[in-house]
């Protein structure tokens, strides 16, 4: 019975934690040059933030879906994340990465060359 009451006691503790988590949920990214974007599932990712691609919209290529794009991503609190990295699908890179979280706008920046050449994105909650 103890044993009962622990597994439930620790798969609340979990869930609490997912909920927890400010960015997570799904977002739409920013409509790319060709007119397609993608939704980004964000969740807890062992005591980190990570994203997977759920759905390409506008684009042929369907093979990036289930693909992590956002990695690692440490929170730092008020909605602000660092330490992680991003890919970008249409460079087939990965980039230092940072986001900041406001309401259900979520901005995302990949950096190269400490920090010197950057992109952006802002996303919405969907």
């Amino acid at each position: 019975m103890n044993k009962i009451i622990a597994a439930a006691a620790g798969l609340v503790m979990v869930a609490g934690a997912a909920l927890a988590e400010p960015a997570a949920g799904t977002w739409k990214t920013q409509t790319g040059e060709s007119g397609g974007y993608i939704h980004v599932k964000i969740a807890p990712c062992g005591s980190k933030v990570c994203g997977t691609i759920t759905k390409v919209v506008g684009n042929d290529n369907q093979s990036i879906v289930g693909r992590k794009i956002i990695n690692g991503m440490k929170s730092n609190g008020s909605g602000s994340y660092s330490g992680g990295t991003i890919w970008a699908p249409d460079t087939d890179k990965t980039y230092k990465s940072k986001m900041s979280l406001s309401g259900n706008k979520l901005k995302v920046s990949g950096c190269v060359a400490g920090g010197l050449i950057c992109r952006s994105q802002t996303w919405t909650r969907l």
